[in-house]
C-alpha cells in the first residue's frame, strides 16, 4: 500500500511562491535598475521598563547604563547622521516611535524639515505589537497615524513593527487603517503584493535583516569597518545581479549604534560610495514609499502581469 505523505504544511496566505527568475521585467523612476533606500530607524525606550537592545549583560531595572546607550542616539547619533546624509543629499525613510514627539520633537521636525518620509514604527521599541489584542493593535496602528498626521502634517503610508513583531492580523489592519505598504516581510529582494481579508492592497517593501546594524553589530558582535565592507559588497552583487531583474537594497541604521563616531568614519565612506553611483545614474536612492507607490503604478497600467507578484 502506497504510503501517503502528510498534510501541507501551515500557510500564511499572504502570497504564493514566486522565484525571483520568472517575475515581470521593469524598471525604477529613472531608469535605473537598483533601488537603494536608507531606512533610519529614530525610536524611543521606556527607562526602567520594556525592551531594548543592550550594549552590555542585563541589569535590574533602571537599567542605566543601557538606556543611557540607546538614548545617545536621540541627542547626539541621530544629529550627526542627519549632518552625513545632508552632505550627500541622501532621503531616508524614517522610522519614527511616536513617542518621539513627547521625548524629543525636535529629532522628528529635523527630518521632517528634510523632506525625509515619516514610515510608523509603533509608540515605543520597548513593547511588541504581537502582544496586543486585534482591537488594541487597531488602535495603535491608528493612533500612530494619527499622531504623525497631527505633529508633522504627513500621515504615514508604511509601517515597520518594533521588533518586527506581527500578530496573525497586521497586514489586514494595517490595510484597514490607510496604510499601503509594510516593512515587516524580509522573503525577497522585490515588493511582493500581499494578500489581505478586505482585498484592500498592501505591498511588503524589502527590509534588511542583515543589512541591519542590530542584528549584525549587536547580536553577532561585527566591527563598523567590517559591517560596511558587508554593505559594499552587497551593493556591488546587487548591482551586477540588477542587470537581469530589478531589485531593491535597504539599509537599516540607528543612531545609537551608527551615531558613535567611530562607527560613523566607516559608514561615510560607504554612503559616498552609494552617493557616487546615485550621480553616475546607476542607482535609484529613493525612500521605500516612492518604491511602493512605483509598484502601485505598475500594477495599475499592467495588471495581468503584476496581480501575482
Amino acid at each position: 500500500m502506497t504510503e501517503r505523505w502528510p498534510h501541507l504544511l501551515p500557510h500564511h496566505g499572504r502570497f504564493d511562491y514566486s522565484p525571483i527568475t520568472r517575475r515581470p521585467d521593469w524598471r525604477w523612476a529613472n531608469g535605473a535598475r537598483l533601488a537603494v533606500y536608507l531606512g533610519f530607524n529614530l525610536e524611543h525606550f521606556a527607562f526602567g521598563d520594556g525592551l531594548g537592545a543592550r550594549i552590555g549583560p542585563v541589569s535590574a531595572e533602571p537599567d542605566v547604563l543601557n538606556h543611557g546607550w540607546r538614548e545617545y542616539g536621540n541627542r547626539v547619533g541621530a544629529w550627526r547622521c542627519l549632518e552625513l546624509f545632508d552632505e550627500l543629499a541622501l532621503p531616508t525613510g524614517a522610522l519614527v516611535n511616536t513617542a518621539l514627539y513627547d521625548h524629543c520633537p525636535e529629532l522628528v521636525a529635523a527630518v521632517v524639515a528634510r523632506g525625509d518620509e515619516l514610515i510608523g514604527h509603533g509608540h515605543s521599541n520597548a513593547e511588541r505589537q504581537a502582544e496586543f489584542d486585534e482591537d488594541g493593535e487597531r488602535a495603535l496602528l491608528q493612533r500612530c497615524s494619527d499622531r504623525m498626521a497631527s505633529e508633522s502634517g504627513q500621515a504615514p503610508t508604511g509601517w515597520l513593527s518594533p521588533w518586527i513583531s506581527e500578530s496573525r492580523f497586521t497586514p489586514d489592519l494595517l490595510a484597514e487603517t490607510g496604510y499601503r505598504y509594510t516593512l515587516n516581510w524580509c522573503h525577497d529582494d522585490q515588493p511582493t503584493r500581499m494578500h489581505t481579508r478586505s482585498g484592500q492592497p498592501l505591498w511588503a517593501v524589502p527590509y534588511p535583516q542583515e543589512l541591519n546594524d542590530i542584528p549584525m553589530i549587536v547580536t553577532r558582535q561585527m566591527d563598523a569597518k567590517d559591517f560596511c565592507a558587508m554593505v559594499r559588497d552587497n551593493f556591488d552583487e546587487m548591482l551586477v545581479q540588477s542587470a537581469r531583474q530589478p531589485l531593491v537594497m535597504g539599509l537599516a541604521l540607528h543612531p545609537y549604534i551608527f551615531g558613535q563616531p567611530y562607527r560613523l568614519r566607516h559608514l561615510r565612506a560607504v554612503l559616498e560610495a552609494l552617493a557616487s553611483a546615485r550621480d553616475r545614474g546607476e542607482i535609484w536612492f529613493t525612500t521605500p514609499g516612492a518604491i511602493c507607490r512605483h509598484m502601485e503604478a505598475l500594477a495599475a497600467e499592467r495588471p495581468e502581469e503584476f496581480s501575482a507578484i
